[in-house]
């Protein structure tokens, strides 16, 4: 038997007016409104000292004639994003940048989930296949970086070694320009495929069994059930997963700057055949000391993340719906 506890009337005075509260009971309800406020205030804080900022300073930044030690910068308005416009090496650098995102991202997101398919069926020893997934991950970059550019090496590389087994011609992987985007691919794969992987079977695994047991009863095969259960439910999942990627992927830095074979350069190739937009931003901000162009480039490429960002999360939605 359960009992209900009647709301007490508010008190009221001997003349029927509401008693005023006491200062204790109004700062129990101020605490009630901003307590959640002031627990999330400190990212929000950080963010705006740590990100915001600095992104507000490079547009503005961006619409002026500012070199490095200036102290009385040239208003431009929109003159740097002009020039930009008009650069021929940006757009080269452009098209590397979507040329290795769409080699390295899409098989990327794909294999991921292949693999983390695979994670998820009954392995023997199931945490050292986990371990070895992420170890890529886990390695140094310029390690990665070194090793990437031996393999592809133009003479002595094990990848032109096992072409010449097989009867075919050696690659100069870096002055031919889709075989540099190929091999620059190829490190980004290595490195982020597992580590993709693991965070989509992580969704696979929290995923309701009674859901995919339901499919089995119906008389739904393995890849259906994949296809048709698994991955609409495995959306959210893959939204972020598309959406890191992008980002990452668009930003692109490390990995061609150790690929290049001209040690110290940042040009991407002798005839920027693997430039990539922010290894020209590094180039005009911190070798030209063009602030203003280099930030004119930054905002440029933030805004393409952006745009791409949300055509992948409404295309990844989509897809997530396919039955």
């Amino acid at each position: 038997m359960t009992t209900t506890t009647a709301r007490q009337p508010r008190q009221r005075s001997p003349r029927g007016q509401p008693v005023r509260p006491t200062l204790r009971e109004r700062i129990a309800k101020w605490d009630v409104k901003a307590s959640p406020y002031l627990y999330i205030a400190p990212f929000f804080v950080v963010f705006g000292i740590a990100g915001l900022f600095p992104l507000l300073y490079t547009a503005y930044v961006s619409l002026f004639d500012w070199e490095v030690g200036d102290d009385h910068p040239k208003f431009l308005g929109l003159k740097n994003y002009v020039e930009l416009f008009g650069d021929g090496q940006f757009w080269n650098a452009l098209v590397n940048t979507l040329s290795i995102f769409v080699l390295s991202s899409g098989p990327q997101i794909v294999i991921a989930v292949l693999l983390a398919a695979l994670l998820n069926t009954r392995l023997r020893g199931p945490t050292g296949w986990h371990v070895g997934v992420l170890l890529p991950y886990a390695a140094s970059l310029v390690a990665i970086g070194i090793i990437f550019s031996n393999l592809f090496g133009p003479n002595y590389g094990l990848v032109n070694s096992v072409f010449e087994t097989l009867g075919l011609d050696r690659i100069n992987w870096q002055a031919n320009r889709f075989a540099s985007h190929l091999a620059i691919a190829a490190m980004v794969n290595w490195r982020w495929t597992g580590y993709n992987a693991l965070i989509v079977l992580a969704a696979m695994q929290a995923l309701p069994k009674d859901v995919i047991e339901a499919a089995i009863v119906d008389g739904a095969g393995a890849v259906r059930r994949f296809v048709s259960v698994t991955l609409p439910m495995l959306r959210p999942t893959l939204i972020f997963v598309v959406i890191t990627s992008t980002i990452g992927g668009l930003q692109i830095f490390t990995e061609p700057k150790l690929f290049d074979a001209m040690p110290g350069s940042n040009n991407g190739g002798s005839t920027h055949q693997f430039q990539t937009v922010t290894l020209y931003l590094y180039q005009s901000g911190f070798e030209g000391f063009d602030l203003g162009y280099a930030s004119a480039i930054a905002w440029v490429l933030f805004v393409l993340i952006v745009l791409i960002a949300v055509l992948n999360f409404l295309l990844t939605r989509r897809m997530g719906r396919v039955r």
